[in-house]
């Protein structure tokens, strides 16, 4: 059996910018159909610009980005490491902006809001306003307003950093059970070895500067994802093999 074309793929791509940082040099990636791919790294090494950059809310100085399917490339829903809500606006109108924006009228797009927000826990909350929730709802809201469109594939920038080490828990098991039901392809950005590790089937563990991938670490999607997986020797055969990546990559830093 033959190998599946990837849904994107980064080709040699380098991003600079005025001050003449550059976030990424001779960047690679193949990014497969349906996988929770995780890139792991110090701050500054080119995560978040990658994530960007395949979102096209950057463009690279160098190299080619190919989509398999270029409708797939305008079919993309975004968590930031903020929720962003409109602190104006209920639940529902949060959950329903890019909706809204793709020109869905309100009543057209109830039926999906209320499903996704049922998704996420929160169907009892879509009149409420952001300021009457807590950080981890409002992380559910944002997570909501990128999949409402159904996006074929998810980018999340350090979504959970803010969260208490419980609720990232509780939201880590939530989406990877969001991700089976809607099959969705996740790109996940993190600084935590074990947040890595307990939702990824690939991490990809990237050097201090410039995007080098140091390490790439595939987990078996088939492992169930619970209590018993987090406290398995499996698990911390694969954390030690992660921090070895993230201390060399933070070595590189230092010297």
């Amino acid at each position: 059996m033959g190998v599946a074309e990837p849904l994107v793929s980064l080709r040699g791509i380098g991003k600079s910018f005025a001050n003449g940082v550059a976030a990424l040099e001779n960047f690679h990636l193949d990014l497969r159909d349906g996988e929770f791919l995780t890139l792991l790294g110090p701050s500054g090494c080119g995560k978040s610009t990658a994530l960007r950059l395949i979102a096209g809310l950057a463009t690279p100085s160098a190299g080619a980005i190919d989509w398999r399917d270029s409708a797939a490339a305008h079919n993309i829903g975004f968590v930031f490491q903020e929720a962003t809500l409109l602190p104006w606006a209920d639940v529902f109108a949060n959950v329903y902006l890019p909706l809204r924006l793709a020109g869905k009228t309100r009543e057209a797009a109830a039926p999906l809001v209320r499903e996704t927000l049922a998704l996420v826990g929160l169907a009892d909350f879509e009149t409420a306003l952001p300021r009457q929730l807590s950080g981890g709802m409002k992380m559910r809201v944002a997570i909501a307003r990128g999949l409402v469109t159904r996006p074929k594939l998810l980018l999340m920038d350090e979504p959970f950093a803010a969260l208490d080490e419980v609720t990232r828990f509780r939201l880590g098991d939530d989406l990877l059970a969001m991700k089976q039901r809607l099959e969705t392809t996740i790109v996940f950005v993190t600084h935590s070895i074990y947040e890595s590790v307990y939702l990824s089937t690939r991490i990809l563990a990237l050097a201090a500067r410039g995007g080098a991938i140091i390490d790439t670490i595939d987990i078996d999607a088939a492992i169930a994802r619970d209590e018993e997986f987090r406290t398995s020797p499996e698990f911390a055969q694969y954390c030690r093999r992660a921090s070895a990546a993230l201390r060399s990559a933070y070595g590189e830093e230092l010297r």
